[in-house]
């Protein structure tokens, strides 16, 4: 999260304040760093957690994450690191793998920040947010099927299931029912156009 949001000073030139971990402090004193140690920052982000861990005296850092755009981002982060750092595109479910990989293994801890941060939902092109209107899109890594592929594809029944189980939707048969009859005229391409039809069948 970014903590004080609409508050204080303007964000940064260029964009919207970075994401901060609103509880790197505590994360950070539960990892018990020492020098010398090997970890592994499994969603690395904007790389709040990388570091505080790299300024711990000879401490090494695999840090991963899904979104290539994280990881484009955080280069600089690997250039002044100077080899304690290693910045790898890879979902934190492959963290063993990559561990090995990289010659990470034993690790002297993990530390993960589980979830979509502000610098996913404050990008409207991602398609992560409906506050902007952007493409229908929520791919974190860019890759596979589109929000609005499936929203456009999916059989109402699927899609029922999806708001259901995924999104704890109690209304998820309605909405899946108007989606698919409103996507007979024309295709869902926008988080707000979706926005738009959730609201109207269910105001407020």
């Amino acid at each position: 999260m970014t903590p004080d949001r609409g508050t204080g000073s303007p964000p940064a030139a260029g964009g919207p304040a970075r994401h901060i971990p609103v509880l790197r402090a505590e994360a950070i004193a539960a990892l018990g760093l020492k020098a010398g140690g090997a970890w592994l920052d499994g969603t690395f982000g904007a790389g709040g957690y990388t570091t505080e861990i790299l300024e711990i005296s000879g401490t090494r850092v695999l840090a991963l994450d899904r979104d290539p755009d994280a990881v484009k981002g955080g280069q600089g982060l690997v250039a002044a690191a100077g080899g304690r750092l290693v910045l790898r595109q890879a979902r934190f479910g492959e963290l063993e793998a990559v561990a090995q990989r990289e010659g990470f293994a034993p690790l002297d801890g993990v530390v993960l920040d589980i979830g979509v941060s502000s610098m996913q939902i404050d990008a409207a092109a991602r398609g992560f947010s409906f506050r902007r209107d952007g493409p229908l899109d929520m791919r974190m890594a860019g890759d596979g099927l589109s929000a609005a592929e499936s929203i456009n594809e999916y059989s109402e029944e699927a899609l029922a299931d999806i708001f259901y189980h995924y999104g704890e939707e109690r209304a998820s048969r309605r909405i899946a029912r108007a989606i698919a009859h409103d996507r007979k005229t024309a295709p869902f391409t926008t988080t707000g156009a979706l926005a738009g039809l959730i609201a109207r069948i269910m105001p407020g």
